[in-house]
């Protein structure tokens, strides 16, 4: 049976807004997804928002931060810090979010289909 984790429980709850959100444990975090589509990191008791080329330049005027899988490495990945004041601010968690949600269903769709 899996250890409850009441950071990632509040953040399922704050998240469900979006649709139906679950979390998967993977390389010393959680992966978080709404309807199926991978949208949050959660890192070092961070939540880190997925971004890509349209929603990507809000996260860089706000300041927020790029993923760094390894602190004692320069490379980030296409995931950025959430802003604080959006577990605050049921709409802003929404524009947030759900640019998110919206960057992960972009990326699937670019993704090939598997040969059967």
């Amino acid at each position: 049976m899996a250890k409850a984790n009441p950071y990632i429980d509040f953040l399922l709850e704050q998240f469900e807004v979006l649709g139906e959100i679950r979390a998967k444990a993977m390389f010393g975090g959680h992966g978080l997804y709404c309807n199926e589509v991978f949208f949050a990191l959660v890192a070092n008791g961070a939540v880190f928002l997925k971004a890509d080329d349209v929603n990507r330049p809000q996260f860089e005027a706000m300041g927020m931060k790029a993923f760094r899988p390894y602190e004692d490495r320069p490379e980030t990945m296409s995931y950025y810090e959430a802003p604080a004041d959006m577990f605050e601010d049921p709409d802003l968690m929404k524009q947030w979010a759900g640019s998110s949600v919206a960057a992960g269903v972009r990326a699937q769709s670019k993704k090939k289909p598997k040969k059967r």
